[in-house]
């Protein structure tokens, strides 16, 4: 079930679910709603660049082989899909927002 990314406000309830690692299928981490309309810069695993714009920021646990998994809210809507972490620091996730991800 879809949700509407537009009604996303930061200290929801939120969950990461993934294939965490690539070797732990349907894991799924608990976090909250840490900011909305965050742009970042990711590098790929080549080193090549990349620009995203709009993305929910969540302190709910992304690993490598969650990205591309959903971001559910309380009442298990998906409301993000997950897509990268801050290399740099623990627990802060970035979602594409479903809405987004929809177009």
């Amino acid at each position: 079930i879809l949700g509407d990314s537009s009604a996303v406000r930061p200290g929801q309830d939120v969950f990461a679910i993934g294939n965490a690692l690539g070797q732990y299928p349907n894991s799924v981490t608990k976090g909250i709603v840490s900011g909305v309309g965050r742009p970042i810069v990711a590098s790929g695993l080549r080193g090549n660049l990349k620009s995203f714009e709009d993305l929910i920021q969540t302190d709910a646990a992304i690993n490598q082989g969650n990205s591309g998994g959903p971001l559910v809210n309380a009442v298990g809507q998906v409301i993000g899909v997950n897509t990268a972490v801050a290399g740099q620091a623990q627990n802060i996730g970035f979602s594409v927002p479903i809405n987004r991800a929809m177009d």
